[in-house]
């Protein structure tokens, strides 16, 4: 990954995503907000339902596109985060930096939650 990429996703937070719908089998592409933690990279949502993360369950494997400051669309694999521990401590950093702290407990049951790793390119 080169430099512009790697700095994009330092600063960045808008991307979207392609996942492969799990029932049409058809690509879904949407805009959505991504976290850096540390260099770890973590997609969420608002509490509800989410299409796109049940996409990511059924075929974890997706299209990352940078597409602020950089332009790139980086393969990638989706891993949910449902053990508690690890949902909590990510959750809790994602909404510090957020601003909305004390949502978490809603966040912790209701919201949908990946790590992202890219594929070598």
């Amino acid at each position: 990954m080169d430099q512009v990429v790697q700095d994009a996703l330092a600063k960045d937070r808008v991307i979207d995503i392609t996942t492969i719908g799990r029932a049409s089998g058809e690509p879904r592409r949407l805009e959505m907000w991504f976290h850096n933690l540390d260099g770890d990279i973590y997609i969420t949502g608002t509490p509800g339902k989410r299409d796109w993360y049940a996409n990511m369950v059924a075929n974890p494997a997706f299209t990352f596109h940078v597409k602020v400051s950089a332009t790139a669309d980086l393969p990638a694999t989706a891993r949910p985060i449902t053990e508690e521990a690890e949902r909590r401590a990510v959750l809790a950093r994602i909404l510090a930096n957020l601003d909305r702290p004390g949502e978490l407990e809603t966040w912790m049951t209701e919201s949908p939650l990946v790590a992202v790793t890219f594929s070598e390119v």
